[in-house]
């Protein structure tokens, strides 16, 4: 069972993804939120492990709430759910430590499959969401000298949202292999698993060459 709380101002939202999910015997709701000072006082007590919440939001917003959760309970995982789809406000819920981020406009399918997958320590990013734009130009700065060549063209590819079998296929090697090199640079890096490379790639600038 997946433990859910939702953060969003707008209730008749917040009714419609409860009747949604009602039905749903992987997934529980076990607390709402209309405002990010809210939503973290919910975290505090009953600790979820996924949250679904808005960014503007009353008193504080979705990304700040985000940074002060992340920092507090890393492993509680984190789903932007907006009705905007601007690169710069993707890139900031990165940052704060989201691992996902969705449209208002989804369908259920998409919604359950983005609280699996970041359930699981996986990243889920709506279909409409271009990460070849949202990543032009945005590489990693400090981990030429860190990484291996063949390390950084992965961490590339992990920064445009690109799968594991999509990596594989890209650079004609087992699935296997780029699962190592992931290890490999979340070692290297200091990082605490897979859904950190997608944000550490985004982050940082650099151009490798």
């Amino acid at each position: 069972m997946i433990t859910v709380a939702i953060a969003e101002d707008h209730q008749s939202l917040i009714d419609g993804i409860e009747l949604l999910l009602k039905y749903e015997k992987d997934y529980t709701i076990i607390g709402v939120a209309n405002d990010g000072e809210a939503l973290i006082e919910l975290v505090e007590k009953k600790q979820p492990q996924v949250i679904l919440t808005d960014i503007k939001m009353p008193k504080i917003d979705g990304i700040a709430a985000t940074k002060i959760i992340k920092k507090k309970y890393p492993h509680i995982k984190v789903i932007a759910f907006s009705m905007f789809d601007q690169d710069e406000a993707i890139k900031n819920m990165i940052k704060a430590g989201a691992s996902g981020y969705l449209l208002k406009n989804s369908p259920l399918d998409q919604l359950l499959l983005a609280i699996k997958t970041v359930h699981l320590g996986g990243t889920y990013f709506d279909s409409s969401i271009n990460l070849d734009l949202i990543n032009e130009g945005a590489v990693i700065s400090e981990t030429k000298s860190i990484l291996s060549k063949s390390e950084t063209e992965i961490l590339k590819l992990i920064g445009q949202g690109k799968a594991s079998s999509e990596i594989g296929e890209i650079r004609f090697t087992s699935v296997s292999t780029v699962e190592k090199h992931r290890k490999n640079m979340i070692r290297k890096l200091g990082l605490k698993g897979k859904g950190e490379l997608l944000r550490y790639a985004l982050e940082k600038k650099y151009d490798f060459e």
